[in-house]
């Protein structure tokens, strides 16, 4: 199986501007020696890191850590979009096979529709033509403007994150359920089973509480365009690494057989990012 969102870092790096007080259990390391005894609990056999901050610095420290250990077949790393420069990054990022794609962090920014600024759809058309995948890191309130950006990118293969982070916890799919259903058709797309448990009650969620969102977006992109993510190691906020994959599996389990149980938890994943040398 493939997980297709985790992350690695390494604190005394000093450029996780996220980080705080409020996520204090994460505050310290999270290596690959760290997920390796989970991923064999759980029968995850590689993986995709995605970045975790706003530096290239990071990118380099991930694809120095996928070259080091054979289980992470990808990294999305991070680049500026709005930079003049971008078009140098991204010729030089594009020299390594191990990077398959980029994230802008549009959650973080201030500027809800920073994705359409001129500049910005201008480098998404060269991560298109690149053939490198880009991974929307969003809220519900982002949709609109993401599902234009990418309605304006032909050829442009995108996943989002998280479902875009319904608010999960008070049990209320809202506008999201629209917004997650118009961005759907758009063709190329992707949606990540991940970070759903920490959208929940941190202390006391259930599958149950998950299992409309993952229905509806079951509805939206079907058997063939959802990926499993577990988004560790954020998701030990809320829950172990067992019971992200086991809880995912469950929901899932009433919708799909084998086969497409095997695209969610693989074959998917490897279609998204270009992945070689799947079963």
């Amino acid at each position: 199986m493939l997980d297709a969102h985790h992350h690695f870092w390494k604190i005394s790096r000093g450029d996780y501007g996220w980080m705080g007080d409020h996520v204090q259990p994460l505050l310290h390391d999270f290596l690959p020696e760290d997920l390796l005894p989970l991923m064999r609990r759980t029968g995850i056999s590689r993986t995709i890191l995605v970045q975790a901050a706003e530096t290239d610095a990071e990118t380099d420290f991930l694809l120095d850590i996928a070259a080091r250990n054979t289980f992470v077949v990808g990294v999305v790393g991070w680049a500026d979009l709005d930079d003049s420069g971008f078009p140098e990054r991204l010729a030089a990022l594009r020299k390594n096979p191990l990077l398959v794609g980029l994230r802008p962090m549009l959650q973080d920014l201030k500027d809800d529709a920073w994705i359409l600024r001129p500049r910005v759809l201008q480098n998404m058309a060269l991560i298109a033509e690149a053939g490198l995948t880009f991974d929307v890191l969003c809220f519900p309130r982002h949709l609109p403007y993401v599902a234009e950006a990418l309605a304006g990118t032909p050829g442009l293969t995108a996943v989002i994150d998280h479902l875009a982070k319904p608010d999960i916890k008070s049990g209320s799919l809202g506008a999201w359920a629209d917004e997650i259903a118009k961005i759907g058709l758009i063709p190329g797309l992707f949606c990540k089973l991940s970070g759903m448990v920490t959208e929940a009650s941190l202390t006391d969620w259930t599958p149950g509480d998950l299992r409309p969102y993952v229905d509806h977006v079951i509805g939206v992109f079907g058997p063939k365009r959802l990926i499993f993510g577990s988004d560790w190691p954020v998701c030990t906020l809320a829950a172990s690494y067992s019971e992200v994959v086991n809880a995912v599996r469950t929901l899932l389990a009433p919708h799909f057989g084998p086969e497409d149980m095997q695209r969610v938890f693989w074959t998917n994943g490897e279609k998204a990012y270009n992945i070689p040398g799947g079963a």
